[in-house]
């Protein structure tokens, strides 16, 4: 594609606060990006040739704890790749595992609330979280109902967002985010019996961790770690000192970006055996942390662990330049170099994944707004196979057929 570029008027279906750093280029297209929010709209530039191709405008601009660029893509609907995993209720951010030799999906739950965009995904209004099960891949897909309603978690105030799961001696974790009755962003656990659930929240937070997008990575040795943190509206900004401080700090562009958190995770499942630290991610060429300029790479939100031939793979979002992207390492705290992309931009603002082994072969959970027609806080679940190379890298995912 040219670097042509025009100008765009805000309500066009991109959204209005964000910054032009440049474009990046992914999957034969120019894409925009932004580093954080801006506080006055105006009008943007966007690559002509984009402009042009555009089929579904977005109605929002509003992330997993991120607000941008709306991602337009010229494809018509029947090139997508898969189709959702479910139709009767919208869900998004999936998280996968294998368990009793069954496959459980734990996504967010998306719905219409009516509640008025803003700047803090204000709109990604969800209440409760369902599972999903299916006995392979391509089978009959089982939603098992609600399984954790926000009504009954203690501490929560609204805004349950990307969950995850684990277990231990027969006993299932879920794993959340929510904001409490302050509106601070913490990290919940509630126990069930079965990895369907119902589970039952335990009365606070894990103390310790804060931010969203919990992720549970069980090593062979029997140790868990979880993984968290999101900027933007997942708050993980507001941490830098060690506590909660309402007010947005942004590094430097030529600062270290911000970066997820990891600590292991006490006997019991539900606390600490550590206090957190940082997730650093290294550029493959010099081996230098990644600076907050390096939207197209640095890390946004959505923490995955998974391990491959002895070699720890931590995978992310991008957020505001929506590239799923991994890293890999020799120990689950890192650090970790950064090796490629695992999935290009889909229909939607937000682009949120998970991985997991089934019956040896690999398989890439992910998101899209196809059900929706593009309306970002309204998305569905799939699921593609995930290929390595004889090196241990991955083939890069497009979520749309050539």
């Amino acid at each position: 594609m040219r670097d042509k570029w025009t100008s765009v008027k805000p309500g066009m279906g991109l959204g209005p606060r964000f910054a032009r750093r440049g474009a990046q280029r992914g999957g034969g297209a120019a894409i925009l990006s932004a580093r954080r929010p801006l506080s006055s709209p105006g009008r943007v530039a966007v690559p002509l040739a984009l402009a042009a191709l555009v089929v579904v405008p977005l109605p929002g601009s509003f992330s997993d704890g991120a607000i941008g660029m709306d991602r337009q893509r010229s494809q018509p609907v029947s090139k997508f790749l898969n189709e959702p995993l479910i139709t009767g209720i919208y869900t998004a951010d999936p998280s996968a595992h294998v368990f009793n030799r069954r496959i459980f999906v734990y996504p967010s739950h998306d719905i219409d609330a009516g509640v008025k965009p803003d700047d803090l995904g204000s709109h990604f209004a969800m209440r409760d979280y369902h599972v999903l099960s299916m006995d392979r891949i391509g089978g009959k897909v089982t939603d098992h109902g609600i399984a954790l309603d926000i009504k009954d978690v203690a501490w929560a105030g609204r805004q349950m967002w990307a969950p995850d799961a684990a277990e231990k001696g027969g006993r299932y974790y879920l794993y959340f985010p929510a904001k409490d009755k302050s509106d601070v962003f913490r990290i919940g656990v509630a126990v069930a019996g079965a990895p369907q659930g119902p589970f039952k929240a335990q009365p606070a937070p894990i103390d310790g961790t804060y931010s969203i997008d919990p992720c549970v990575f069980r090593d062979s040795d029997g140790r868990s770690y979880i993984y968290f943190g999101g900027i933007w509206g997942g708050q993980l900004q507001r941490w830098s000192t060690g506590s909660y401080v309402a007010k947005d700090v942004y590094p430097a562009d030529d600062q270290p970006a911000i970066r997820a958190r990891v600590a292991r995770l006490g006997d019991d499942m539900m606390s600490l055996a550590e206090s957190a630290r940082e997730v650093v991610l290294l550029d493959e060429g010099g081996g230098k942390p990644l600076l907050a300029r390096d939207n197209g790479r640095r890390f946004f939100e959505a923490s995955w662990l998974h391990k491959y031939n002895g070699t720890y793979y931590f995978s992310y979002s991008t957020g505001d330049t929506h590239f799923i992207m991994y890293a890999t390492g020799k120990s689950p705290y890192g650090p970790f170099t950064v090796r490629g992309r695992i999935l290009e931009p889909v229909l939607g603002w937000t682009n949120h994944h998970s991985i997991v082994e089934v019956q040896g072969r690999w398989y890439l959970f992910y998101h899209d707004a196809q059900l929706s027609k593009g309306q970002t806080h309204l998305r569905n679940v799939k699921v593609t196979e995930l290929k390595y190379r004889p090196d241990g890298s991955i083939e890069t995912v497009d979520a749309y057929r050539e």
